[in-house]
């Protein structure tokens, strides 16, 4: 069972509290293997190592794979501060890539905070760092908020 898709169970923090608790991470994180590591009320934080599994045809690791993990930060830290009736979902990404990613960049961190939060919009920002503070992409967001029904 899917701990985000149970309204009225708890609000967004304690749904990503308690996924986290239980070992779970997002499918997509699998995929390209990056994890959710932390989270507060409109922060979320995802980890991840760049390497082969995410290049592209040019020797270097997808823009999409920057944008995947900047997306889910975003998207998490919104979550993180919803109610347990609401929902979300990205209405507009705008990402800055700001060097290349690597299988030599090391662990990196995707960090999203929420700017602001309205009844039925949010904006979020997130950045893409390595261990010594570098950055490689950084991201705005605007997701739309509703309400989910039982």
């Amino acid at each position: 069972m899917n701990l985000l898709e149970q309204p009225g169970a708890a609000n967004g923090l304690e749904q990503l509290r308690g996924w986290l608790a239980s070992g779970q991470q997002p499918a997509i994180g699998e995929t390209l293997k990056f994890s959710l590591v932390e989270v507060s009320e409109g922060r979320a934080v995802f980890a991840a190592t760049p390497g082969a599994h995410a290049y592209n045809p040019i020797g270097s690791v997808h823009g999409g794979y920057a944008a995947t993990l900047l997306d889910s930060a975003c998207g998490c830290a919104v979550h993180s501060a919803l109610s347990s009736e609401q929902g979300y979902t990205t209405l507009e990404l705008k990402i800055a890539y700001h060097r290349a990613l690597s299988a030599s960049t090391g662990l990196v961190r995707a960090e999203g905070k929420v700017v602001s939060i309205g009844k039925r919009v949010a904006f979020a920002e997130a950045r893409i760092t390595d261990e010594a503070g570098r950055l490689y992409a950084s991201a705005t967001s605007t997701l739309l908020v509703f309400e989910r029904k039982s």
